[in-house]
């Protein structure tokens, strides 16, 4: 559960498709940001949707939320276009693997499928930092990445410019490790230059929360204010 955004509470419109009035109690407002927004999702969606889904747009559809090699091989055979391997920023459930974990698993049952991957994209979200965490994701099979913090934390901070120079350093970064691992070009990038052999046994540890730990004012009972 996102626990610090249940704190902050939410009183807003959620969305534009969202009333501004919670008279008829269709919106959670007591419970954060996160689960007001997401009330307007259909929980009812299914894979039976997909047809439709690819009826009302001429755009590719691609499915997100991917966290094992069968969902991707479904969704292959769905029709839709690629799948995007994402465990949400780790916030719906604790300890289950990230995009690049699931990746190899899920490469292995697309091409037992007869997929190809001209036909089918594959997109790692999450955990991208540096040029080197793209480097990795695309020599186990991935067409792209995600970059999702590092955006927010530069628009924050420098605005536009901030994203300029973010996707730069990614780019040196990223032409760095191709250099020192005689990779002239994209294509030339395979899981020869990656060691998996323990990633299966992979323990996630539970990381320190330094906003809460040395940034945020400590919660303190009312004796002590």
């Amino acid at each position: 559960r996102r626990e610090k955004d249940m704190r902050s509470k939410f009183t807003q419109q959620g969305s534009d498709v969202q009333a501004d009035t919670e008279d008829e109690g269709e919106v959670d407002r007591t419970q954060g940001a996160a689960r007001a927004i997401s009330s307007y999702i259909d929980p009812g969606l299914c894979w039976d949707d997909v047809p439709w889904l690819k009826s009302i747009t001429k755009m590719k559809v691609l499915l997100k939320g991917v966290q094992c090699g069968e969902d991707a091989v479904m969704a292959f055979k769905a029709g839709l276009d690629g799948a995007v391997l994402s465990n949400h920023g780790g916030r719906q459930l604790d300890t289950c693997r990230s995009g690049v974990e699931v990746l190899p698993e899920v490469m292995e049952a697309l091409k037992e499928a007869g997929c190809k991957r001209e036909d089918f994209a594959v997109f790692v979200d999450g955990g991208i930092r540096r040029g080197a965490d793209i480097f990795k994701a695309v020599a186990l099979g991935a067409s792209g990445v995600g970059v999702g913090r590092p955006v927010l934390y530069s628009l924050a901070s420098y605005g536009e410019k901030g994203i300029v120079r973010m996707v730069h350093m990614l780019q040196d970064e990223l032409q760095m490790v191709m250099r020192l691992s005689g990779c002239p070009t994209v294509q030339s990038i395979t899981e020869a230059h990656v060691i998996t052999r323990n990633l299966a046994d992979h323990i996630v540890p539970l990381p320190a929360d330094h906003l809460t730990e040395g940034t945020y004012m400590p919660l303190m009972a009312a004796a002590r204010l």
